[in-house]
């Protein structure tokens, strides 16, 4: 049986120290690993909250009916809104909240750019999230037609980071 008293007087001690983790692995086979990372203290992330959609009646379109859930802006014809909204294109969303990173390394050439076509299966970018690299692949086949993600720059979970074009 493990003291807690033991447990809480280690993370005491790590938490006041610039030590990050420390292992302790007993005879009988216990092991109790504590670690910290500054950079993920104070960290909250917020859930996505959806939108309502904002229609003006004096500016629709009787050719023209918006999806669920598309704002049109004021002075904003509905079928602007749609190539605004890029009507037809398919959207990779960030399975992470973490730093987007668009090439392997500093300097390297991207994995994809506008106009590439890519394959389902196909390396996109990388996310980074506590320090681990995670290649997002695309679940589209067609031609990219955007990328909305800034190289180095955080990203959240949901947010689109490509606009795919399945017929281009």
């Amino acid at each position: 049986m493990i003291d807690l008293r033991y447990v809480k007087k280690l993370i005491e001690m790590i938490d006041d120290s610039s030590v990050d983790s420390i292992e302790i692995a007993s005879e009988k086979g216990v092991k109790i690993r504590i670690s910290k990372t500054p950079t993920q203290r104070g960290v909250s992330v917020a859930a996505p909250v959806a939108m309502p959609s904002v229609m003006q009646p004096a500016m629709l379109d009787s050719r023209f009916t918006p999806p669920s859930g598309m704002a049109i802006a004021a002075g904003e014809t509905p079928v602007v809104a749609a190539e605004r909204a890029g009507a037809g294109m398919l959207e990779v969303k960030s399975p992470m909240v973490g730093t987007y990173y668009g090439a392997s390394e500093p300097g390297a050439k991207p994995y994809v750019a506008v106009g590439d076509r890519v394959q389902k299966g196909q390396t996109l970018c990388i996310i980074e999230a506590m320090k681990i690299m995670n290649e997002i692949e695309s679940e589209f086949t067609g031609v990219v037609k955007e990328t909305l993600a800034q190289d180095a720059q955080p990203v959240e979970y949901g947010q689109v980071l490509f606009r795919i074009d399945p017929n281009g």
